[in-house]
């Protein structure tokens, strides 16, 4: 029996689905947090609440033999709250530290922890892609509690012996992605021209919906995921303009892009105080998906071009 969640969320619930719409599905318990969430058929639902430092997860682990904890505290822009990390290491390392150690308590075999590629950095320089085994290098409080959070489960990997998986992932996207991706291919689908025809040497790493679900399906299983950090991403890296040319095509509208040098657009941002969209846009964030792929026996199973396909028509729903 799995526990699952984050039920709800955009990779929750297309994970809950995958699960229960298998050739062989499977036993899905959803921790929710209001009794009236909408689950897919066949999952049930277990009502814990919020989830907090203090959530009492012991009924909720009964008879569980895997535990995928998607739920998490996101990167928010524009963090209004008068203490971010605090919040950020509540939800997302000490939470988790509750549930991971009830379930080693409980008899769990294994936990699936979805983690960030914000536990490597922000950017990487050319040609030198994130790897599984860097040294963290975290720089805002997301990033600084999802690495707390893996610590914490390797320490209790090291007590109990319960095993525990950790999948860090870039920008995931798909049908009903919202904040960014969403605004970007809402921009594209109007026809509005966009300034970046010159970003073209940087390389972003990014992971359609399905091909992370379906990794983590695989780990779930596999016998030598146990203990591992993996990364994940599509295994094609694009350029601003090449991702949004290829999003166009995708939304059957053609990306209308005009040439402003990069060092103007730098400047612009500077002057509006919007460093951090250029790096976005500009830098480059690269994944080194080598290992997943080696000891999983594992590849993408959908390519960009498809993913980008069922964004553009989650898009027009």
């Amino acid at each position: 029996m799995i526990l699952l969640t984050g039920a709800t969320g955009f990779v929750g619930s297309a994970l809950a689905t995958r699960l229960s719409s298998d050739d062989e599905p499977v036993s899905v318990l959803a921790a929710i947090r209001k009794a009236d969430a909408v689950l897919p058929s066949g999952v049930v639902p277990v009502h814990i609440g919020d989830i907090l430092p203090t959530t009492n997860w012991q009924a909720a682990l009964q008879g569980v033999s895997t535990v995928v904890h998607l739920a998490a505290r996101v990167h928010v822009m524009n963090d209004k709250s008068p203490d971010p990390l605090g919040e950020f290491l509540q939800l997302n390392a000490q939470s988790t530290a509750k549930l991971a150690r009830q379930a080693a308590t409980a008899g769990v075999k294994r936990f699936i922890f979805l983690s960030s590629i914000k536990v490597n950095g922000e950017l990487t320089q050319s040609g030198r892609p994130f790897t599984a085994e860097d040294l963290p290098a975290p720089e805002d409080a997301y990033g600084v509690s999802k690495h707390e959070a893996e610590q914490i489960l390797r320490q209790i990997v090291s007590e109990t012996g319960m095993e525990v998986v950790i999948i860090r992932s870039p920008l995931v996207y798909g049908s009903g992605v919202k904040a960014n991706f969403n605004s970007m291919m809402r921009v594209l689908s109007k026809g509005l021209p966009l300034p970046l025809a010159a970003v073209t040497n940087n390389r972003r790493s990014l992971v359609a919906l399905d091909n992370l679900v379906d990794l983590i399906v695989t780990c779930m299983n596999h016998p030598a995921a146990a203990n591992q950090t993996f990364l994940v991403s599509d295994g094609e890296d694009l350029s601003t303009a090449d991702l949004l040319i290829r999003m166009g095509l995708a939304l059957r509208k053609p990306a209308r892009l005009f040439y402003v040098p990069t060092w103007i657009l730098k400047l612009g941002a500077l002057a509006l105080n919007k460093s951090s969209i250029y790096q976005r846009l500009c830098g480059s964030l690269q994944l080194d998906i080598s290992k997943t792929k080696r000891i999983l026996a594992w590849h993408p199973p959908i390519s960009v071009e498809e993913g980008l396909q069922r964004a553009a028509l989650g898009l027009h729903r």
